[in-house]
């Protein structure tokens, strides 16, 4: 499972004039936060928990804000500031690299926005025959970017940035890399995708993947003005809710050690099936064996993350957990408790609707018990009973239905 993600925040945002002035150009703020923000919250809804951002102009800002360990849905994530001593360009900085980076990993450009499945982008194939493969955008006037061009998988040739008008595909600013492509990197400053991606592609080692989600760059001042309303836009759909033992993996009772994680039938797929429609998938679990003594808090942090593992391994992924670990006649005192996040109460789904950009209307959640449709009802979301067989046909079923409206 590919776990790190890169991201080039050392830009000096010169055509934004004012605004870059006392501000590296990812740290400007979009919808009361900072762009990078976002990109850092997507990156680790994926899976992506090893964080790397390589930063040049004003640097001691990202470094200051961001250096650390964090939680992020529902995971621990770590994040890591490598700042240039000296001006490198987007190409050069993947030399403050050597020694942290893995076999492969993502790296993002710092200053755009596209809406796609990480995870899945990040899929190896057996064999990847590329140092690097790029996600690919069409635009009706690829011209301000230049032109790609796409055969099979493999991209041949760029556009210089400003030749030429009229419907293309663009890079957009998301890559899956080899660790092998820092050792390309033979000189200070360069640029990444004229001076590393170009002879690659002629090479014939750049691989290409066309997406077609919503795309923002925010290094013009008019594109930066739009991305508020893009990432709003983007960011707001529905969600399927999935309790957890008895419904995505076989409950033998307080389930918790990794090696015991089992799939219930289709589960996988079904989960898979929720992340190609594009919709959030969120599980909520009572873990009445954390107050009941029979293990911690991370040992559900560790069953979750082997689930995250092999979920990645099928393109798969899980956008956040969230455990109840209170239980009314808990052994442990710390967590005796009665409180609405214990199913069928709903508060774990109404923190998800209150801090996620959830469509409500559409959202449903899957359940194997009667607490989990009242912890559904009364969140205001519908639900489906899953008394065993194909987990993957009833949620199709489900989508289907919510998707025809």
């Amino acid at each position: 499972m590919i776990s790190q993600c890169v991201i080039l925040v050392g830009g000096l945002g010169t055509r934004l004039g004012a605004l870059t002035r006392t501000t590296p150009k990812p740290l400007l703020p979009v919808n009361g936060k900072p762009f990078l923000d976002f990109l850092i919250h997507r990156a680790v809804r994926f899976g992506f928990t090893d964080i790397v951002l390589l930063a040049g102009y004003l640097g001691d800002q990202v470094l200051t804000r961001y250096s650390g360990e964090r939680r992020i849905a529902g995971r621990d994530a770590r994040i890591r500031v490598a700042v240039e001593t000296e001006p490198a360009g987007t190409g050069g900085a993947l030399r403050y690299l050597e020694g942290i980076a893995d076999d492969h990993f993502l790296l993002m450009n710092g200053d755009s926005w596209l809406d796609m499945d990480l995870r899945a982008f990040a899929a190896l194939p057996p064999r990847f025959p590329f140092l690097a493969k790029v996600a690919l955008r069409r635009l009706e006037n690829s011209g301000r970017y230049g032109a790609v061009l796409l055969e099979k998988d493999c991209i041949r040739d760029f556009d210089a940035a400003g030749v030429g008008t009229g419907d293309g595909l663009i890079n957009a600013g998301i890559y899956l890399v080899s660790r092998d492509l820092i050792g390309v990197v033979s000189r200070l400053p360069c640029s990444l995708e004229r001076d590393v991606f170009v002879p690659l592609a002629r090479a014939k080692k750049l691989g290409g993947e066309i997406c077609d989600g919503a795309f923002i760059d925010i290094g013009i001042t008019q594109d930066y003005e739009r991305s508020a309303d893009v990432l709003r836009t983007s960011l707001f759909r529905p969600a399927v809710f999935f309790d957890r033992d008895g419904v995505l993996n076989i409950d033998e009772g307080y389930t918790h050690r990794p090696d015991d994680l089992c799939w219930n039938m289709g589960a996988v797929a079904a989960v898979r099936a929720v992340n190609t429609a594009g919709w959030y998938v969120f599980v909520v679990t009572n873990q009445a064996g954390v107050a009941h003594g029979h293990y911690d808090e991370t040992a559900v942090d560790r069953f979750h993350r082997r689930m995250d593992a092999q979920l990645a391994v099928q393109g798969a992924h899980i956008d956040e957990y969230v455990h109840c670990p209170f239980h009314p006649k808990a052994k442990l005192k710390a967590y005796r408790r009665d409180t609405h996040h214990r199913k069928p109460g709903p508060g774990m789904i109404l923190d998800i609707l209150e801090q996620w950009p959830v469509d409500a209307s559409r959202s449903f959640l899957i359940g194997d018990r009667e607490s989990d449709l009242q912890a559904a009802k009364a969140a205001g979301i519908a639900s489906a009973l899953y008394d065993g067989g194909d987990l993957h046909q009833l949620v199709a079923r489900e989508l289907a239905a919510r998707t025809a409206d």
